[in-house]
């Protein structure tokens, strides 16, 4: 069936291979496709990578800030055929950085709010300690966050009203 699932998982499957960079384990890295149903796929692995690191009390936050991003480089990046979007999940002092790469030269930026868009990076802001953008080693950039943690395990009263004033 055309743009089915089944149909894409082929050419999903041949650049999704789990990359453990570290010898501890402490860095997920994996490309991807740049079409849509990578966000959730991405979303997986990384509640998956969190669970094994004992960081769920951030999981909705990391993975919104994920979905992001991701999203960012799957919906505005403008890079040629064939070029992938590359993830990473790493334990940093403790703390978690998420990494999106890809092959798009155009920095993002905060723009207008609109119907359509335009919220993802105040989230990402709202929802993060720290989040910025870099050069890569090759063509494109990285965008990164490192999503904050909940003062209290489980409390998240925060982060609603950070995402509240984000969304105004």
């Amino acid at each position: 069936m055309p743009g089915s699932f089944l149909e894409l998982s082929p050419v999903m499957l041949l650049g999704m291979e789990r990359r453990q960079e570290d010898a501890n384990g402490e860095e997920v890295k994996r490309r991807w496709p740049r079409h849509p149903r990578c966000v959730g796929l991405a979303r997986a692995e990384l509640r998956m990578a969190l669970e094994t690191w004992g960081l769920t009390s951030i999981e909705d936050e990391a993975l919104l800030v994920l979905s992001e991003l991701l999203t960012n480089a799957v919906v505005h990046g403008r890079v040629s055929p064939g070029r992938e979007i590359e993830t990473r999940f790493r334990l940093e002092a403790g703390a978690l950085r998420i990494r999106v790469d890809d092959a798009c030269k155009r920095w993002p930026s905060v723009g207008p709010q609109s119907d359509e868009g335009g919220r993802g990076l105040p989230l990402v802001a709202a929802l993060s300690t720290s989040w910025g953008v870099s050069n890569r080693v090759g063509v494109g950039k990285s965008v990164w966050a490192v999503p904050a943690v909940p003062a209290v395990k489980g409390d998240h009263s925060g982060t609603h009203q950070c995402v509240a004033a984000a969304a105004r």
